[in-house]
């Protein structure tokens, strides 16, 4: 069975997703969900060992080996990316009952949970494969669960939301795929370790430049990059707040390691960080969604948009660390990557205890909140400090690594923008705080939320913690992670 578990990891929801329908049942197919999405977490713990003490995993479909066959292959950097979605895959799912008995018809919610089964398989799918036509396939498997999963939502802008979403994930989809063509044009194969093999023999080919420009693209349109970010906030508002959270804890960062995937290991260093001038692009475009993001944020009433802006300010940190393109930077991205997942999975469920109260999550809701639902705004408090980077909170972990690469990299004004930024979170944080414990409050009736909601909040909220102060598990595997990339394993 170990032999197998690469594509047990995705074959696991990708078989349970259509089981769902026949269960029907909606708190079965919950505890059903439940269960496959811990079964996948397994696996993936089990790998992440493996390839810690063993080296990378490669697995051959159909019995054909690689590069004529398809291979899932799993290294540091995708173990520790599947055990991060897995991970959070369960601990919101461990919430999802009681927030979709609220705000999904009950008619709906097998449905619900059969496209998020489906959007699971299609993230972990994307991470495991080590075949580039074969994540084009996940993604869309992933993708067009999405958009049907945001327009579950009540509020009539989810349907708007999701079309929005789907037109720009479409445009980013045909770009990867184009990309993809011109390298199977070029190459013969589409196997990621053979194509990292065969590209640096093709030199600076146009062909190979203008596949690399529209993977580039495409995969800035799914992870939300600044400026092609403008999906993202809408998304993140109307859809179910279970839906909000999953995104933001898991869809972001899978796109995010395509980023490092393909620039690192498919294209090299060599092309994306020293013949082309991405670097400067990434540093550049990172900083200024950092500083946009946030001050736009600052200004929302809608407290689930104030936090989709964050993300676009945080997805421009993580970015800014491939830009830079040192161990230590990398190992910043790879930390914030699961650091960010912790913050706004957290953050995100505890907007939902709001949302199964009131129904709905804007700043006059925050009135009073303190002492009306003192744990659920507790939980918003120190997300929020670690989503600062307050030390002793996983936020100051990641973004010490990042100052510190800046520095040791001469990027003296980067270390400073990135204390600065860092700063503009503080604004929209202390509107929270000042409208939960300095006015009076909106429904003096207003009770805590439910514990099914508040355990897996404090679970998360509770890991912003022990990771900040216990951080020997995600600073040793992205160190590693980092080493492994930088040294060109394939």
């Amino acid at each position: 069975m170990l032999t197998h578990l690469p594509i047990l990891q995705v074959i696991l929801p990708l078989v349970a997703a259509p089981s769902c329908l026949i269960i029907r049942r909606a708190s079965l197919v919950w505890l059903f969900t439940l269960a496959v999405s811990v079964a996948a977490l397994a696996v993936s713990v089990l790998m992440l060992q493996q390839v810690y003490t063993a080296g990378p995993i490669s697995y051959t479909l159909g019995g054909w080996q690689a590069p004529w066959g398809i291979e899932y292959r799993i290294d540091l950097l995708n173990a520790w990316v599947l055990l991060i979605v897995s991970g959070l895959s369960s601990v919101v799912l461990a919430a999802a009952h009681t927030s979709v008995a609220r705000e999904v018809d009950s008619n709906r919610q097998t449905l619900f949970y059969t496209l998020y089964l489906l959007c699971l398989a299609g993230l972990l799918g994307i991470v495991a494969t080590g075949d580039v036509f074969n994540v084009f396939v996940f993604l869309e498997i992933s993708s067009l669960s999405t958009y049907a999963l945001i327009a579950l939502g009540r509020d009539r802008r989810a349907l708007w939301a999701a079309f929005q979403y789907l037109i720009m994930g479409t445009i980013g989809a045909t770009f990867i795929l184009i990309g993809i063509g011109f390298l199977y044009m070029m190459t013969g194969t589409l196997n990621m370790a053979d194509l990292a093999v065969r590209l640096p023999a093709l030199g600076n080919s146009a062909t190979v430049l203008a596949a690399f420009a529209f993977i580039f693209v495409g995969i800035c349109l799914k992870l939300a990059l600044f400026p092609l970010h403008q999906w993202l906030p809408n998304a993140y508002s109307y859809a179910p707040s279970i839906v909000t959270a999953f995104l933001a804890a898991t869809a972001t960062k899978v796109a995010l390691y395509l980023l490092l995937r393909f620039t690192v290991t498919v294209f090299g260093v060599e092309l994306s960080l020293a013949s082309l001038p991405l670097e400067s692009l990434l540093i550049g475009l990172g900083l200024v969604g950092v500083f946009a993001a946030s001050a736009v944020a600052i200004y929302q009433v809608d407290i689930k948009r104030m936090f989709a802006y964050s993300s676009v300010a945080q997805i421009g940190y993580m970015v800014v660390g491939i830009g830079i393109g040192t161990a230590t930077a990398l190992q910043a991205t790879l930390l914030h990557l699961f650091n960010h997942a912790l913050m706004k999975g957290g953050l995100f469920l505890a907007l939902a205890g709001l949302v199964y109260r009131v129904g709905a999550c804007r700043i006059e809701h925050f009135r009073g909140l303190g002492g009306a639902m003192p744990w659920t705004m507790a939980a918003i408090v120190v997300g929020g400090i670690s989503l600062i980077g307050v030390p002793l909170t996983v936020g100051f972990v990641s973004k010490w690594y990042l100052i510190a690469a800046a520095v040791d990299s001469g990027l003296w004004w980067v270390a400073v923008l990135v204390v600065l930024g860092s700063l503009l979170a503080v604004a929209y944080i202390w509107r929270l705080v000042e409208a939960a414990y300095f006015q009076p409050p909106a429904d003096a009736t207003r009770g805590e939320a439910p514990i099914g909601l508040l355990a897996p909040t404090w679970l998360l909220i509770g890991a912003n913690l022990y990771f900040g102060i216990d951080t020997r598990l995600p600073v040793e595997v992205t160190a590693a992670a980092a080493q492994f990339l930088l040294g060109g394993a394939q």
